[in-house]
C-alpha cells in the first residue's frame, strides 16, 4: 500500500496554539466550543475575559476555568510530530526545578491496557508532562505601596504554578523570598476581596471562592 507524506506545516492549523502562535503544551481544550490552547495560555487569558479567544462564546459566567479539560491525546499527538519539542519542554522544565533546588518529578509513564480478549492494547509510548501535583496556577498582584518605591523588589513573572496542597503561609514565604521583604514587613495575601490565613490550603481556597460564585450566579434574578 501506497503512503502518503504530510508536511507538518499541513497540520499546524491543529497543533499551534492561536495565543501565543506555538505549538501546543500541555494541551487544554475548552469544553463548550471544543477549542484548544496551551494550559498558561488559557488560563492567563481567563484572567481578563471569560470568553474563547477563538470563536468569542462566553465559556462561563463567573468561573470559565471551570470548563476546561486537559486533552491528553492532543499533546501525545504534537509531541510524536514536532520533533525534540517533548526533550526541549523536559529541559525548561528541570532547569525550573534545578534553579528552586527542587527534586525533579519522575516521567509518567503509560501502564498497558488489555482487551477483553485478553491481547495487549497499543498506546502511544511515554510522553513528559507537567507534574500534575502542580495543580493551581497563581496570578500574583502587588497592591500597596507604589512599585519601585521601599525597600523591595518587584516581582519578575505574575504567572506561578504551584501545588493544590500548598498554603498561604508558603506563599508568603515565596513572595518573601522573591521579592527581598524585611522581617518587619507586613504582607498580607487577598483574593475576591477575603483575607486568607496562613493555614488556608489554595485548593481549599479554590474550591471555597467557586462555591461562593455559583451561589452568586443562582441568587441572581432571572
Amino acid at each position: 500500500m501506497a503512503q502518503h507524506m504530510i508536511n507538518l506545516a499541513d497540520l499546524n492549523p491543529y497543533i499551534l496554539c492561536s495565543i501565543c502562535k506555538g505549538y501546543l503544551i500541555d494541551a487544554t481544550t475548552i469544553t463548550e466550543c471544543l477549542h484548544t490552547f496551551c494550559k498558561s495560555c488559557i488560563v492567563r487569558h481567563f484572567y481578563y475575559s471569560n470568553r474563547c479567544p477563538k470563536c468569542n462564546v462566553v465559556v462561563h459566567q463567573t468561573q470559565p476555568l471551570y470548563n476546561i479539560r486537559l486533552d491528553r491525546q492532543l499533546q501525545d499527538i504534537v509531541f510524536k510530530l514536532v520533533v525534540n519539542l517533548e526533550e526541549r519542554e523536559k529541559t525548561q522544565m528541570f532547569n525550573f526545578y534545578k534553579e528552586r533546588g527542587l527534586e525533579m518529578p519522575k516521567p509518567v509513564v503509560t501502564q498497558p491496557v488489555t482487551t477483553a480478549r485478553g491481547r495487549p492494547k497499543k498506546l502511544f509510548g511515554p510522553v513528559f508532562r507537567i507534574p500534575p501535583e502542580l495543580d493551581v496556577s497563581l496570578l500574583l498582584e502587588f497592591i500597596g505601596a507604589d512599585e519601585g518605591t521601599g525597600s523591595f523588589k518587584p516581582l519578575e513573572k505574575k504567572f506561578v504554578r504551584v501545588s493544590g496542597e500548598a498554603t498561604i503561609g508558603h506563599v508568603e514565604k515565596f513572595l518573601r523570598r522573591k521579592m527581598e521583604l524585611a522581617t518587619t514587613c507586613q504582607v498580607d495575601i487577598i483574593c475576591a476581596d477575603h483575607l486568607l490565613e496562613h493555614y488556608q490550603t489554595l485548593r481549599d481556597i479554590l474550591a471555597e471562592i467557586g462555591k461562593r460564585a455559583l451561589q452568586e450566579v443562582n441568587n441572581e434574578p432571572s
